[in-house]
């Protein structure tokens, strides 16, 4: 059956004062018992074999909110909406558009480092890790570049609350910011939809905006700006981390940069951007040995999933040359992260620029952002020469 944890409710996955290294809590939830329950009325996985079941679990989903369901972003939806929406958006990460990607992305990464190289010393979050992949998704969207700094507090406060169903364990501030950004984004993006329906472009919205409705497009406009550019933020900054903290694995990078497909893939799994995914109990269900009742939410710590030991031998150790398979970095199942091809095709190219780098050093510790779910440096001080 399932613990109950003493700690702070679930499970102190909210204190900010784990965010610099989570692991240690993790570990302890994941030895102590393969289901934990909070007072709040949600249960805790931490094992990778229960994570990939509930995750594919077809009586577990998202939870309906009445009318609060119609504004959920399709990431946050249950059959058959989720799958139309996801099937209209999908043509935009195909492989064909990550190739056609590639040298754009290429593009970028160079100009961002030569325009923070001359100072020596920056904080690589808000010069590289940020405005690289917010470009690319804007370029996809069809934000016109001049357009491009008005995400930046919009992300930060849409991702402050991104997943409805933690909405009962957010601050009554952290809402009301999510919800004032969501005000002028929807503003922004039904006033460019209008344009694109009268002069269409090569662009994402000019192939939504004709066949959704002006509040589909906009909350799927807000999936894709804030999923788009979050994952590869804390990648790039997780990962460099990572990386100057084992100057062993940097060496063998630089020595070997054919190794960049299998670093990018041991960095996401050995510091997850996303920590966790949660699910709702669409209807009475036994999991895990433990009764949980419809309408229950259920947590996967995919964070923790990816450092099992009955999965991944010496989990703790980053080894940039380990063959991965079964990470739940972008989930599993129907719901798996349609933007991952993106997410690795940024990773390796700026992650191997970087490490190209021969002065690229620590400059100071980071600091960690205020969100439990998507997790990263806020500010990360480094000498890239």
């Amino acid at each position: 059956m399932a613990g109950t944890s003493a700690r702070a409710p679930l499970w102190g996955l909210f204190d900010p004062a784990i965010r610099p290294d989570p692991y240690p809590l993790y570990d302890e939830l994941r030895t102590s018992g393969p289901i934990h329950h909070d007072p709040a009325g949600a249960f805790l996985l931490t094992r990778h074999r229960d994570c990939v079941a509930l995750l594919r679990h077809a009586r577990f989903g998202h939870g309906r909110q009445g009318e609060a369901e119609r504004r959920r972003q399709f990431l946050f939806l249950n059959p058959p909406e989720h799958t139309r929406l996801r099937g209209l958006v999908s043509k935009a990460f195909t492989h064909a558009t990550m190739n056609a990607l590639r040298d754009r992305v290429r593009h970028r990464v160079g100009r961002l480092l030569e325009r923070a190289s001359p100072a020596g010393e920056v904080d690589l979050i808000t010069e590289f890790a940020y405005p690289l992949p917010v470009g690319v998704i804007c370029e996809l969207l069809g934000v016109p570049p001049e357009d491009h700094a008005l995400f930046h507090t919009w992300s930060h406060d849409l991702t402050l609350a991104f997943d409805p169903d933690f909405d009962f364990a957010q601050p009554a501030e952290v809402l009301a910011r999510r919800d004032r950004a969501r005000a002028a984004f929807a503003a922004y993006f039904l006033e460019l939809a209008g344009r694109r329906r009268a002069q269409p472009a090569n662009d994402l919205i000019s192939g939504l905006a004709p066949v959704l409705g002006d509040e589909e497009l906009v909350i799927t406009c807000e999936l894709l700006l804030v999923a788009g550019h979050e994952t590869t933020v804390n990648l790039i900054g997780n990962g460099t981390l990572a990386l100057l903290r084992h100057p062993d694995q940097l060496d063998l990078l630089r020595g070997t940069p054919s190794l960049i497909g299998s670093a990018v893939e041991e960095l996401l799994r050995y510091d997850s951007p996303v920590q966790y995914i949660a699910r709702t109990a669409l209807a009475d269900a036994e999991f895990a040995g433990t009764r949980i009742p419809a309408g229950d939410l259920v947590i996967a710590l995919i964070a923790a999933a990816n450092r099992d030991p009955a999965v991944f031998h010496d989990p703790h150790r980053l080894d940039i040359t380990r063959r991965i398979s079964g990470t739940l970095v972008f989930g599993h199942g129907a719901h798996f992260c349609l933007g991952a091809p993106l997410a690795r095709l940024e990773g390796r190219i700026s992650l191997a620029a970087l490490a190209a780098l021969p002065g690229l050093a620590l400059a100071g510790e980071p600091v960690y952002r205020d969100n439990p779910v998507l997790r990263g440096p806020a500010s990360l001080p480094v000498r890239l020469r």
